[in-house]
């Protein structure tokens, strides 16, 4: 009886769900979703009007996105690194006794943009330097095996080649003309995510003193850039490769950097061309111009370079630039910091003439000299060291003891004491003051009557030699 009940209640619920769809199936079916009528639903969607300038950004980015893909490249690359063992690289015995030290291979993921039909990838130094093996992946899916052709470590540009033919090409663009605020799109291999594209704005232009590589121009932008995207381009809305995509501030959120474009042609170019890069010399070591520097030096803003040792024979001697001078201005490009002189010098070329403008005693001048090949460059001289030698005495009212250097070319510093004018500046034991106000101190003498000529609540400008470096000090006698 009780199989009879259970095989009819089965059929019984069997027969109520049947009704059921069935019932769904009628006239008054509730249906499990709304569909667009753009997709050929019934329902209409949400918004109708939507502003013509929105639908046209969306499609230029969908454009952009279609146009400069296909020259987007996904680099990976195989290295070998070494394992450090503490004990066994204090004991290297140990180290031939028990064998070659372990290696690790280490898979990285980067990007790049193809800048000619037959091959030729720019990218990031750091991508592919010391790399074993190195594959670059097209939009495609082709994958291909890639050499270095060259690599410039100092502004972490390299270009790399696969062997293949009728290619697409990257448009290059002008970076010069970009400005903040301006659309920019990157395109990469973040994370591995093949050829995703982010959007956002150029949030400045010429950022240096990032402290990521020696010759700094940056781009800073909000499009999202991570891991992996380095390499690849920063693109404007007509698709033209503005920048270069390389770091990010890890502590920060939209912050990520690109090098100009026009910054990098002539170092790509140069790696094409002979495999290395060559850059302008003027033989002079420079220095930030701080507040009170420019104060002391009559200076109305904070600007510029000053210049604080020449090289001997070297084109600046030779243009008549002295220790002192503060440059503003490089071929009518006005001087910011140093580090911007550094880059202008570098990009201006071997050979040429190049114009500098100069500060000197309240005037400013102008001074022409031909740049020479920072290859050539002299090494930094090694000074003799200096003697902690016997003194006497109180501290001056610089907070100084010194005594003579024995080489006739300064005084010695032979304490600095904590709390003192000199100390604060930055002044410390072991420098050698060449010059106050530019008048030479050559022995302890010559300080002494500087200092008494000093004026309490006047500026003074030291000039100190540090080992192998000239430095400028600005004081505030008390």
């Amino acid at each position: 009886m009780n199989h009879l009940m259970r095989i009819f209640t089965r059929f019984v619920s069997g027969g109520l769900i049947a009704v059921a769809l069935a019932g769904c199936s009628g006239k008054n079916e509730t249906p499990l979703y709304v569909e667009s009528n753009r997709k050929g639903g019934e329902a209409e969607a949400p918004v109708k009007d939507v502003p013509t300038d929105i639908l046209s950004t969306q499609k230029a980015f969908s454009n952009v996105s279609k146009k400069v893909t296909p020259s987007v490249v996904n680099i990976s690359t195989v290295s070998r690194k070494k394992i450090i063992q503490p004990f066994f690289e204090a004991n290297p015995f140990f180290e031939d006794f028990f064998g070659a030290p372990q290696t690790r291979r280490d898979k990285s993921l980067g990007s790049g943009f193809l800048i000619s039909k037959d091959g030729y990838i720019v990218t990031n130094d750091h991508v592919v330097r010391d790399a074993e093996s190195i594959q670059v992946k097209l939009s495609n899916d082709k994958v291909y095996d890639a050499k270095v052709i060259g690599g410039d470590q100092k502004t972490d540009i390299a270009v790399i080649k696969i062997n293949a033919a009728d290619l697409p090409t990257a448009v290059l663009g002008d970076s010069d003309k970009l400005e903040v605020g301006q659309w920019a799109i990157a395109i990469g291999n973040p994370f591995g995510l093949d050829r995703t594209m982010t959007v956002g704005v150029i949030s400045a232009t010429g950022r240096s003193n990032v402290g990521i590589e020696t010759y700094e121009n940056f781009i800073q932008t909000d499009a999202s850039i991570n891991p992996g995207n380095s390499g690849g381009p920063l693109l404007n809305v007509y698709g033209e490769v503005v920048g270069i995509n390389t770091a990010i501030v890890a502590a920060g959120q939209g912050i990520g950097f690109a090098i100009p474009v026009n910054m990098a042609k002539p170092i790509f170019s140069q790696l094409i061309q002979k495999g290395s890069v060559s850059r302008g010399y003027m033989g002079v070591t420079i220095q930030p111009v701080t507040e009170e520097l420019a104060q002391s030096f009559g200076l109305k803003q904070a600007k510029g370079a000053l210049v604080n040792d020449v090289i001997k024979g070297g084109p600046a001697d030779k243009a008549g630039i002295r220790q002192g001078d503060v440059i503003t201005a490089l071929n009518g490009i006005e001087v910011k910091d140093p580090s911007q002189l550094q880059r202008l010098v570098a990009e201006a070329g071997i050979g040429k003439m190049a114009k500098a403008t100069i500060f000197r005693d309240g005037k400013s001048l102008e001074l022409s000299m031909t740049l020479a090949n920072a290859d050539s460059a002299p090494k930094q001289r090694q000074r003799p060291e200096r003697g902690g030698g016997q003194h006497e005495g109180e501290a001056d009212l610089l907070g100084l003891l010194i005594e003579n250097s024995g080489q006739g070319d300064g005084v010695v510093v032979v304490e600095a004491v904590r709390g003192g004018i000199a100390a604060e500046a930055g002044i410390k034991s072991g420098d050698v003051i060449v010059s106050i106000n530019r008048k030479k101190t050559a022995t302890k003498a010559e300080y002494a009557r500087v200092i008494q000529q000093a004026v309490r609540g006047g500026n003074l400008t030291i000039l100190v030699r540090r080992g192998d470096t000239s430095i400028y000090f600005a004081l505030r006698l008390k």
